[in-house]
């Protein structure tokens, strides 16, 4: 099979609004006018809906109510928004899938996306805003299979339950090809910047790229984080097995395993948009 014919099923493909996918063209555009963003934002009433909301949670603690979605933009600043609208665009490109718990999916998406821009801003390398992003849709890829293929994705992840392999060994025996390199296909197609894609595609072999970069490293690692978080690992084995050239590749401080218990008590505050 090629991803291709994933790909050739565009109405199975999710729907991302235009407004987020401006916002990820601009992510390394300091000269970006965010103010026609918001204007768009204005207009958009789901999206309004939900930052009133997140705006008025117990998250930001405010001493009275906010109404107006102008007030609540101008309150949460425009890296926020942006974090948000891409967020909010993302989890409702797609209301229900085959064999696939969308709550739990975006509710690790997050998960992943708040460790990465946590791990971005203790480096130099790597933009926090790109790296919430690439963590939001690391497995976008296998939203795209469950999609245009479910019956497929369930055998996969059969497979990797039936036996414990891999899961991209199992992918490739399946399919031909990883549902992280059908990611990087999908955000071709959606004509998002190729530095996204690539950390999307190398998210778990980071130097395997050509070139590899921080941004994949970054994603590896909260991945592993994450993965830490889920069984339960003592934090002992946690630094001790800390993806250490994954680290030096992400330029971050060299004592950073020693931050893993910090990080592994994040939560991710925007669970409010599922």
């Amino acid at each position: 099979m090629e991803v291709s014919e994933l790909l050739q099923q565009t109405h199975k493909l999710p729907n991302v609004p235009d407004v987020v996918r401006e916002l990820i063209q601009q992510l390394n555009n300091p000269k970006a006018d965010y103010s026609v963003i918001a204007a768009k934002v204005i207009h958009d009433q789901t999206l309004s809906l939900k930052i009133l909301r997140l705006v008025n949670s117990a998250h930001f603690g405010l001493s009275r109510k906010i109404s107006s979605i102008n007030e609540a933009i101008i309150m949460l600043g425009m890296a926020q928004l942006k974090t948000m609208v891409i967020a909010s665009g993302f989890t409702g490109s797609v209301k229900e899938v085959e064999g696939l718990d969308l709550k739990q999916f975006w509710a690790e998406s997050f998960q992943i996306a708040e460790l990465a821009k946590w791990f971005a801003e203790k480096s130099n390398n790597v933009d926090p805003d790109t790296a919430f992003t690439v963590g939001l849709i690391h497995n976008i890829g296998q939203l795209l299979l469950h999609l245009t293929k479910p019956k497929l994705a369930e055998a996969i992840q059969n497979l990797v339950d039936e036996t414990g392999c891999d899961r991209s060994e199992a992918e490739r025996v399946r399919l031909g090809f990883t549902t992280a390199e059908a990611g990087q296909s999908l955000l071709r197609y959606w004509q998002f910047p190729a530095s996204i894609g690539e950390a999307v595609r190398y998210q778990m072999q980071p130097f395997d790229a050509e070139k590899p970069a921080s941004l994949s490293a970054i994603v590896n690692i909260a991945c592993y984080i994450n993965t830490c978080i889920k069984t339960n690992r003592p934090i002992n084995d946690t630094i001790a097995m800390f993806p250490a050239a994954e680290a030096e590749l992400a330029g971050l401080p060299v004592n950073i395993a020693s931050t893993s218990e910090e990080a592994m008590q994040l939560q991710s505050r925007l669970n409010g948009l599922l």
